[in-house]
């Protein structure tokens, strides 16, 4: 546990990208089999230890800590795992026969819910405070050290010399502690590979279009669907749906996955039918009934059926097409598509404009639910792996913007643990009420957090806990990309990727906008 307790450690403090890529490559290089196995699924998110859960880590340090004193201490601290580690009154602290990460994974993993608070305590009692929130954070699966899945997976290929498209190509159908993973890397093992495994593929990405200077003569325009991009895999008989993180979602939409029995591998957007659209896409806030369930009921399969709008093909059949032309590839889309049931696929349509002019119109009296923008797309570019400049760019429709109260601020987590950076703010509705309409913790800059955390201890009204309830009096311009109806909120309403635009303190709290005016803006 010593040298990963050192990785979180050094990567919390570093910022550079590169800076993060040498530390965990120069783990990678010298830690044991499996430690580093084990390391590589923490670091991806592909780590599940179902016995451990934040609960459980509560209740054993109120056993051993005043409870008032937790509670202060993680108000204050902002993070469980690292106020757990420092209040821990281990009598052994860091004494005793070292633990090696390998062993805590295989230990963590086969526990019981009954056993599991005596076997982590004993571990904890073992550790000291960097060990212990290595521990912690290991356990509970929540990482936070400003590494993504991709960058993880780009140290490994530097540190091998490998190419990381090529680890990617065989990540998903490989399981931890990924053995011939590093066997390959260390030039002692042959190259793993997909064949006959439904395994996920990288996503080509766009660029924003920041500039109107593309020829539509070389480009395709076609629509931006606000749903989720998916990836659809047939192989050997089996079908998986993949999200854009390359998680396995084939559990939450199980009509679709057994409507794909052609072999091959496509690119789409996942989206759900509603009545209110007459059969037509519906909305984000549609799709989100259906996502993140385990099981999903007769009666959500028929008031929410989802179906996939195809944008691309990577193979067809066991031919790999990612090297053609787009337009090669859209033929061969039409052609694929056409044995597919069409309740649950269809094309999506390209847009026919003269020129940029035309196209921005068209682009920006888009108010479909299920629109986000306009997707440009080379006509000759192959089917790459991540963004590369020049072959697809995305032109997202305008955002929304509405002028909102700030109501509560909640402390934010690792580099904004020690600021209140979620802000939760609200519509005026009839009556004089104030109603929360979303919740933003991006869109401004440094010296703006370090205002707005000023004020929100200046004008806290009450807390609870973590949260604090501030004076009505700030108004906070929120910029959004739609507004949809909302059963499970108080005001009725729910934003999609609010973010805050600005600071309004030319503005009265009085005059911020209302629930009816927001209403008007839904889909």
């Amino acid at each position: 546990m010593r040298a990963f307790a050192d990785l979180l450690d050094g990567l919390v403090y570093t910022r550079s990208r590169n800076a993060k890529l040498r530390r965990i490559g120069a783990y990678l290089r010298t830690a044991p089999d499996p430690d580093r196995g084990w390391a590589m699924a923490a670091l991806t998110g592909g780590l599940d230890l179902p016995a451990i859960k934040p609960a459980l880590i509560r209740a054993l340090i109120e056993e051993r800590v005043d409870p008032v004193l937790f509670a202060l201490s993680r108000d204050f601290v902002g993070d469980t795992a690292e106020t757990v580690a420092l209040l821990w009154p281990a009598p052994a602290d860091g004494e005793g026969e070292p633990l090696r990460l390998s062993a805590v994974v295989e230990t963590l993993a086969g526990l019981s819910r009954s056993d599991a608070p005596a076997a982590l305590a004993a571990m904890l009692d073992r550790l000291d405070a960097d060990e212990r929130f290595a521990l912690l954070k290991l356990a509970t699966g929540a990482l936070r050290v400003g590494i993504s899945a991709r960058l993880a997976k780009t140290a490994f290929a530097e540190a091998f010399g490998l190419d990381v498209e090529a680890v990617e190509e065989v990540w998903h159908g490989l399981l931890p502690p990924y053995a011939p993973l590093f066997a390959w890397g260390q030039g002692h093992g042959v190259q793993p590979t997909a064949e006959n495994v439904p395994v996920f593929r990288p996503f080509m990405l766009a660029h924003p279009l920041e500039a109107e200077s593309l020829s539509l003569g070389d480009y395709a325009a076609e629509w931006k669907w606000d749903g989720i991009r998916v990836q659809l895999v047939h192989v050997a008989g089996e079908t998986r749906l993949y999200s854009r993180a390359g998680d396995d979602i084939t559990h939450s939409f199980p009509e679709v996955a057994a409507a794909f029995v052609v072999p091959g591998v496509l690119d789409g957007e996942l989206l759900v039918k509603g009545e209110a659209q007459g059969g037509a896409a519906g909305s984000f806030n549609a799709l989100q009934q259906r996502l993140g369930r385990k099981v999903v009921s007769a009666r959500t399969l028929a008031d929410f059926p989802a179906f996939v709008r195809l944008y691309d093909i990577l193979f067809d059949g066991a031919e790999d097409l990612r090297q053609l032309a787009w337009s090669e590839r859209r033929a061969r889309l039409e052609r694929f598509a056409a044995r597919l049931d069409a309740e649950r696929f269809d094309v999506s349509a390209l847009i026919e404009a003269p020129d940029f002019a035309a196209l921005e119109e068209i682009r920006a009296g888009a108010r479909d639910a299920a629109i986000e923008g306009v997707m440009l797309k080379r006509r000759d570019s192959p089917y790459v792996a991540g963004r590369r400049t020049g072959l697809w760019y995305k032109w997202k429709r305008d955002p929304l913007t509405a002028d909102c109260v700030l109501m509560y601020a909640q402390r934010g987590s690792g580099k904004r643990s020690s600021f209140y950076s979620d802000y939760t703010f609200g519509a005026w509705a009839p009556g004089g009420e104030l109603l929360p309409v979303g919740k933003a913790y991006f869109g401004f800059t440094d010296e703006e957090l370090k205002w707005l955390d000023r004020f929100v201890r200046a004008n806290t009204v009450n807390r609870f806990g973590p949260v604090r309830e501030v004076e009505k009096s700030l108004v906070l311009e929120v910029a959004f990309d739609s507004i949809h109806e909302s059963k499970r909120h108080k005001s009725g309403l729910a934003m999609r990727f609010p973010r805050i635009s600005r600071i309004r303190t030319d503005k009265p709290a009085s005059e911020a906008d209302t629930i009816e005016g927001l209403r008007r803006l839904a889909t």
